[in-house]
């Protein structure tokens, strides 16, 4: 009967040290999953992070190009202001050399009548 008791006994130390065993084990398992759920959501926020920043450069990119375009678009249209300023003036030169050669066809016409 003693025998009994003591194996009973030992029984019920090895099953609370296999249960000890099999809940650290466990604990071990949650944790591990833990710590790669957190390893993703890092890797997520790197990505996302990477993304935006990608964003942020094809922004200033296209801002830096659009604000050039203009740039060249204005001085274009500047020349082009001048040149037809220039034509006009030179136009307006021929008109009043013509004026003047009018004028003095008609005072040497008015001289021989």
């Amino acid at each position: 009967l003693l025998v009994d008791v003591v194996d009973v006994e030992v029984v019920e130390v090895l099953l609370l040290v296999v249960l000890d065993v099999v809940v650290v084990v466990l604990v071990v398992l949650v944790l591990e999953v833990l710590v790669l759920l957190v390893v993703l959501e890092l890797l997520v926020v790197d990505v996302v992070l990477d993304v935006v920043l990608l964003v942020d450069v094809v922004v200033l990119l296209v801002d830096v190009v659009v604000v050039d375009v203009v740039e060249l678009l204005l001085v274009v249209l500047v020349v082009v202001l001048e040149v037809v300023v220039v034509v006009l003036l030179l136009v307006v030169e021929l008109l009043v050399l013509i004026v003047l050669v009018e004028l003095d066809v008609v005072e040497v016409v008015v001289d021989v009548v």
